[in-house]
């Protein structure tokens, strides 16, 4: 497939035109191999990864498309011994995102200040997570600084993959429950009532279960508003407590315990955890410090 494609050379020009390659994926690693800074590519007839990622947004409005290209870009730069204060001065000119390019500009002026690179992205949670700075901070210890910023681009990559599948496996079930609620709900608020109705001027007397469900159903009708207004403000409350250090280990205490999803998120989180202990052994990170 042909790819058009924008970048700068080894020498900060601008250049662009088509090259061919079976995906986006290995069209930008032929043109990383050539020395170019790519700013953007578009073409093929399907989506790649990048592609795919490029309207998820995380780490505080900044995409992970965005952060692999960065990663990328950066671990160029560095290849072609750029220095770190041109190489976010250069990326900062180029960014596209008013947000991307206030935060580089940002690193820039805190290198220039003598900060080092993972002390200055250290300054930017939103952006760049402990894993990535602490990543970075081992790259400046062992002078690897391209190759980390490469396998982090590759584990943003691989991250993003699997946390998509664990999704898309979890959509299925989670239609079928909203469609029951809904179903439900319908049911007892619309059709039980007039059901209700029915039965009570028969004059019969009814039994236990079909009284039970004709007094909720009434409940829902005449408070249901109220009901549905402490959902949301239960949820309100529950999603802040959740943020909480205490909340996260009971949220996550709880999606262990649900069936199937708990199952689902222990292989979710362990494969993550063998992930990034392979990207910082790679990274020449001793065992102990990586656990």
């Amino acid at each position: 497939m042909e790819f058009k494609y924008e970048a700068l050379d080894s020498t900060g020009k601008a250049a662009g035109g088509m090259v061919n390659a079976a995906s986006q994926d290995a069209a930008i690693a032929v043109l990383q191999r050539k020395g170019f800074t790519i700013t953007s590519i578009t073409g093929g007839g399907e989506k790649s990864i990048l592609e795919q990622m490029q309207e998820v947004t995380f780490f505080g409005g900044v995409s992970s498309r965005d952060l692999v290209l960065l990663s990328r870009q950066i671990a160029t730069l560095f290849e072609a011994q750029v220095s770190a204060l041109r190489v976010f001065r250069l990326l900062a000119e180029q960014a596209e995102k008013p947000y991307l390019r206030t935060v580089l500009v940002q690193i820039s002026d805190d290198l220039q200040g003598g900060n080092s690179i993972s002390k200055s992205l250290e300054r930017h949670p939103k952006v760049f997570s402990d894993f990535y700075v602490n990543m970075v901070r081992s790259g400046e210890e062992s002078g690897k600084l391209d190759q980390t910023f490469l396998y982090l681009a590759d584990y943003i990559d691989r991250s993003y993959e699997l946390g998509s599948k664990a999704k898309n496996a979890l959509v299925y079930p989670a239609f079928i429950m909203v469609t029951f609620v809904a179903v439900m709900t319908l049911m007892l608020t619309l059709v039980i009532p007039k059901i209700g109705a029915i039965l009570q001027d028969s004059g019969q007397e009814l039994p236990l279960y079909t009284a039970v469900i004709l007094a909720f159903s009434n409940f829902l009708v005449d408070y249901g508003i109220f009901l549905l207004i402490a959902l949301i403000v239960g949820g309100y409350f529950m999603f802040r407590y959740v943020q909480t250090p205490a909340g996260r280990v009971a949220w996550s205490r709880f999606k262990f315990a649900i069936p199937y999803v708990g199952s689902l998120y222990q292989k979710l989180y362990l494969s993550r955890i063998a992930d990034n202990m392979n990207v910082m052994l790679t990274s020449g990170i001793s065992a102990v410090r990586a656990l």
